[in-house]
């Protein structure tokens, strides 16, 4: 892997994460991304980037926090987006980490950075690549907010942070592409404002966003006078993003929060969508699955086309133990979104835990497709090599495990593994020419690390 290149600046905060690994942890949620990307989108569109090659990473931390790493990866907190009281807040702030790609806000002096500070992000992006850490278990997450990786910190604060012209030139990006796509850029002014009257009341504390994107007068002036000149300052995002936002607010609680304090944020006497949804969540994770899966199961009546209730639905039984009641769940999840890969891992992962050897070769489709759609998820490739090895064939499952390996940047064993695929696979044809491939990729590499 080439040295990681600085863009956009957050430190991740060394408190100790809900997820009780030490340190900030990934998740997976294929809802939370795809509302993540639909805010996002318009902006990218208007700034020149191809959505499809913007990443997103979720991290669960209670600071309010977002950044950008190593190119087009946006690392977003969980903690800003509980923070945020509006889909407008969010779409600014998704709108400025943008100008700061757009803008190309390298961090100079590479040669200056602690190499920690290197290989903190670079572990960061290596295991936001597979939706499960650890060993080589990878033994599968479910869906609905899957905890990854923990205790990956990010040495060096001061060489992350943004200049407050940095600050500047992305808030005028923002508002331009904003502008472009006909969208206000009232929520990224408001949302700052917020956090500037709360910095004058904390006493001895910052928060992390302001650490890393520093305020100043000047700065909220200048925006409020864009914001003020912009024909869609009053332009509003459609109606369904509110609903969109508070399911995604809903679900960050039901799952990182103790059920106490969910019940407390959504009390029983709360029958909307989403106290219902953080509600469903919360018991299925004492577990009181009776009470989970009779919340989600209304949900699921009222709304049978919604492919994150059946996703959950799939997610409560087979992490109970219960992989053939999950394989139905998660194809109707597929079903209804057949575009979201990390339902159809889910699906595939289900199907390969029945045990069932009927279920054997659609499990090995399935995850196939998953693995056409998103090929950075280094877990759906160990589930393919996982199935082929069932199937008997060998050839095939090293190559799933030579991709794998590749994803998490095992160069030497993705060599080894590419090297037995070939031996075994006819030759020319495409899985052939991929081992090859994988065989020449790596030993360049290998030898290129070697020699520096």
């Amino acid at each position: 892997m080439a040295a990681v290149a600085f863009l956009a600046s957050l430190l991740l905060p060394a408190a100790e994460s809900r997820a009780g690994t030490g340190g900030p942890s990934f998740i997976r949620d294929a809802e939370i991304e795809h509302i993540i990307r639909v805010f996002a989108t318009p902006a990218w569109v208007a700034a020149g980037l191809t959505p499809a090659s913007v990443k997103i990473y979720l991290i669960d931390d209670p600071a309010v926090n977002s950044f950008v790493a190593d190119g087009q990866n946006i690392f977003v907190q969980t903690g800003l987006l509980l923070k945020v009281r509006n889909p407008s807040e969010l779409i600014g702030v998704l709108a400025h980490e943008t100008g700061h790609i757009a803008d190309g806000h390298l961090v100079r002096g590479a040669a200056a950075l602690h190499q920690a500070s290197v290989l903190g992000v670079a572990s960061l992006l290596l295991g936001a690549a597979a939706v499960v850490a650890g060993g080589g278990g990878d033994n599968g997450v479910g869906g609905g907010v899957a905890i990854m990786a923990g205790g990956m910190q990010v040495a060096g604060r001061s060489y992350l942070q943004y200049s407050r012209n940095q600050e500047s030139q992305a808030d005028n990006a923002a508002v331009t592409f904003l502008d472009r796509s006909h969208q206000s850029a009232e929520g990224l002014l408001t949302f700052l404002k917020l956090l500037g009257q709360e910095e004058k009341i904390m006493v001895g504390t910052v928060d992390p966003y302001l650490l890393t994107h520093p305020l100043s007068e000047e700065r909220i002036a200048a925006l409020q006078e864009r914001v003020d000149r912009s024909p869609y300052r009053n332009s509003l995002p459609p109606p369904a993003y509110t609903m969109m936002l508070h399911r995604v607010q809903a679900k960050i609680t039901g799952f990182l929060d103790p059920l106490a304090t969910t019940l407390k944020t959504y009390p029983e006497s709360d029958q909307s969508l989403p106290a219902r949804y953080a509600r469903a969540i919360a018991y299925y994770r004492v577990p009181e699955l009776d009470k989970a899966l009779g919340l989600i199961d209304g949900l699921i009546g009222q709304w049978p086309d919604d492919p994150y209730f059946h996703e959950l639905k799939g997610q409560m039984l087979y992490e109970n133990g219960r992989a053939a009641e999950a394989v139905a769940p998660y194809a109707a999840a597929v079903k209804a979104a057949p575009d979201e890969p990390l339902l159809r891992y889910e699906l595939g992962q289900a199907q390969l835990a029945t045990n069932d050897p009927a279920l054997l070769d659609p499990a090995i489709t399935t995850l196939t497709q998953a693995t056409i759609q998103d090929p950075d998820n280094a877990s759906a490739w160990y589930q393919l090599s996982v199935a082929y090895g069932r199937a008997d064939n060998l050839p095939m499952a090293n190559l799933a495990a030579a991709e794998r390996s590749l994803r998490l940047d095992l160069l030497e064993d993705a060599h080894i593994q590419a090297t037995s695929a070939q031996a075994g696979l006819p030759f020319g044809s495409p899985a052939a020419l991929r081992a090859e491939d994988i065989v020449s990729t790596t030993s360049r590499e290998i030898a290129d690390r070697h020699h520096h």
